[in-house]
Order: C-alpha cells, then structure tokens, then sequence
C-alpha cells in the first residue's frame, strides 16, 4: 500500500511540475516572444511557434492537467469528500483542490477550446479566432494567478498547517 501511494504521490507532483511548467512557459516566455515575433517585420514571424511548438505544448499541458488532477484525488481517497467540502483539517488541501479543479476546468472548458479555434483545429472566422485568442489568454491568465494560492495550500497542508492555525 506505501509503493501505491508512493507512486500516486510522484505521479501527482512530477504531472504537477509538467502542467504548472508549462502554464508559467504560455504566460511568461511564448505570450511575450509570439508577440515579438509577428512585430519583427524582416523576422520569421511566429509561424514556426505555433505550428510546431504550441500543438505539442498544449498536447502536454492539458493532459498533465488531468494526470495532476486525478492523481490528487487518488491521493486524497478517503478525505476526498471532507477535503472538498473544506471540513476539518482537510479544509488546506481541500482548498488548494478546489483551486486545482478550477484550474483544470479552465484548461479543457476554455483555454482547449478556444486553442482549437485559434490553431486552426476547429473552423472559424477571423472574428471568432481574435475572439478566442482574447479568452485564451484571459483563462490563461486568471489560471496564472491561480497557482499561486493553489501552490500555497497545496504545500500548507503538508508542510505549512501551522500557518493556519
């Protein structure tokens, strides 16, 4: 039962490193360079980035999210129910849970969607791509600022409960 565990315990943090790598990656180095990269005139453009960089990243991103997220929940078996209903001791976690959750639901309600369009996955107008560029990356975004307190409560329940009483 400790291998289990151990090996739920890896697979959430190593899947966590991937998808929390990769949101920080989205927001911090390619937003900004793909922006750089079509202002270049005499430059290449972002073509290169988002038909061979972004399809693969966000292949990786949105089931890194998953792995996380179901690994968390296998983590938490028994106080999964008293983690998010945020009662007892498991308030911590299950608050940082429920910032996972929305998190994941925000990768695969809205940014995966609108990545689709905005690819060329999924047909659509000019109109609905420059739409779907600006729900992207506001989801991005508000998943961006999520982290942060997420992390916070993740590594809290563990290792920082005195902090909160």
């Amino acid at each position: 039962m400790e291998l289990v565990l151990l090996i739920e315990r890896w697979v959430h943090f190593l899947a966590g490193i991937i998808w929390i790598g990769l949101l920080y990656y989205f927001n911090f180095v390619q937003a900004p360079a793909v922006a750089e990269a079509n202002a270049d005139q005499g430059g290449p453009g972002a073509a290169g980035i988002t038909k061979y960089v972004v399809p693969r990243a966000l292949l990786w991103f949105r089931w890194a999210a998953l792995v996380t997220w179901l690994a968390g929940a296998a983590l938490l078996g028994p106080r999964f129910v008293s983690a998010f209903t945020l009662q007892g001791s498991d308030a911590v976690i299950g608050i940082g849970a429920w910032l996972g959750t929305i998190m994941l639901l925000f990768v695969w309600g809205v940014i995966w969607p609108n990545q689709k369009k905005i690819l060329g996955l999924k047909p659509a107008t000019d109109a609905e791509k420059a739409k779907a560029r600006r729900v992207a990356f506001l989801a991005s975004r508000t998943n961006t600022a999520l982290s942060i307190p997420m992390l916070l409560f993740m590594g809290a329940s563990a290792h920082g409960v005195a902090l909160f009483g």
